[in-house]
């Protein structure tokens, strides 16, 4: 047998046998649920609130009553998705793929333009970022995918074609709308999917080769918008009145809020309308101006303790199924936050990254909840065995 190594263990198979015990009761389902993870979320909800109440101004308009009402309902909606079986989620991992291609494309016929970007449409009245749902959607294929092989067969290189153009697919739509940030979290979280599953190290080592010849050919076909946040990132003195203006105010808010900050509703570059999109992108910089690094660490906490609840969700689910759409599900939220962090600080160039559930803004909410549900859903049924083949 050969030498375990990271990633090995969890794509070998131990679940072989088909599902044959009956499905939990709902009242079971829902005793079962992990309600620490539960309370993990409640409290960061519950913080963009309050930052987007400071944010609009000590007021529950424009921002944070309309993001209260969203998270209670989406937040209800976790729960249900909670209550279903993880078998469920395996059965229509390709059908919820195909229609998130699906509305990608449509994004590209008549999608709303803002921002100077194509990226939102309406479905029901309702205006929703088809690329934001994909992130899930691209998960649970991937996850099915992987599930129905065998290590060995993970290995082959023919084996890898079928996942690449699933990534490759939804990854060329969202960069023709265009929205690199989302393009790159999708193709870091399938990375990280594909290592969990067992793709060969020499595998990533060819794709890094691939990538870095991609990128110098693909900054001929950046937008100029594009090239200037990758310019100020390298010397954000250049413009300070202009594409460097965001990450300058984003530094002295970042910088004024010291040990612990100068108390809610105090941020003079939040209140004063310094800082801009400090209701989505920039909401990170409201918390350190006024809590300071205090209150940024508590942040930080709390989002550490939520993605340690989905790695250790994903580490003792036995089934590979649920193994891979947790870990993939929660790399997908700490890229989320890691992103975020880095592109207010000035670490990385400012790519259009939220901060969900912090952030003010529907449709990642919905994407990060509903993320949060399958997560749940997984805690439930980790004692389920699913066969290779997906039969349940």
């Amino acid at each position: 047998m050969p030498l375990l190594r990271p990633g090995m263990a969890l794509a070998m198979k131990t679940d072989t046998l088909d599902a044959s015990e009956n499905p939990l009761g709902l009242g079971e389902r829902f005793r079962m649920l992990n309600w620490g993870f539960v309370a993990v979320v409640a409290a960061i909800g519950g913080t963009g609130v309050a930052l987007l109440y400071s944010a609009g101004g000590m007021a529950w308009e424009p921002w944070a009553g309309r993001h209260l009402s969203r998270f209670g309902t989406i937040f209800v909606l976790m729960i249900a998705v909670a209550l279903i079986d993880v078998r469920v989620w395996l059965r229509i991992a390709y059908w919820a793929y195909a229609a998130m291609l699906v509305l990608l494309v449509v994004v590209e016929v008549m999608g709303h333009v803002g921002m100077g970007a194509q990226r939102w449409i309406s479905v029901g009245g309702l205006v929703v970022q088809p690329s934001e749902l994909m992130k899930i959607a691209l998960v649970l294929a991937l996850a099915r995918y992987f599930h129905a092989l065998t290590y060995e067969q993970t290995g082959k290189v023919l084996s890898l074609v079928p996942p690449i153009l699933l990534v490759a697919a939804p990854v060329g739509l969202v960069l023709m709308q265009p929205n690199l940030g989302t393009a790159l979290l999708l193709i870091l979280g399938s990375g990280a999917l594909f290592w969990v599953a067992g793709v060969r190290m020499w595998t990533f080592a060819v794709a890094g080769v691939a990538g870095a010849g991609a990128a110098v050919v693909g900054w001929q076909f950046l937008h100029d918008y594009q090239k200037r946040r990758v310019y100020t990132f390298l010397d954000p003195e250049t413009d300070p009145l202009g594409a460097g203006y965001n990450i300058a105010q984003s530094k002295i808010a970042l910088g004024a809020g010291g040990l612990l900050g100068k108390g809610f509703g105090n941020g003079s570059q939040s209140q004063l309308s310094f800082l801009p999109e400090k209701h989505t992108d920039f909401i990170f910089v409201v918390l350190a101006e006024e809590f300071g690094f205090a209150g940024s660490m508590l942040l930080f906490t709390l989002y550490l303790v939520l993605i340690g609840y989905g790695y250790l969700i994903g580490l003792t689910a036995r089934n590979h199924f649920g193994r891979l759409v947790a870990l993939g599900l929660t790399t997908t939220f700490f890229l989320y936050f890691l992103v975020n962090v880095a592109m207010v600080s000035g670490l990385m160039p400012v790519v259009g990254i939220p901060l969900p559930p912090v952030s003010y803004g529907g449709t990642a909410m919905l994407t990060f909840l509903a993320g949060c549900g399958v997560l749940l859903s997984i805690s439930i049924h980790r004692n389920v065995r699913i066969g290779r083949h997906g039969t349940a």
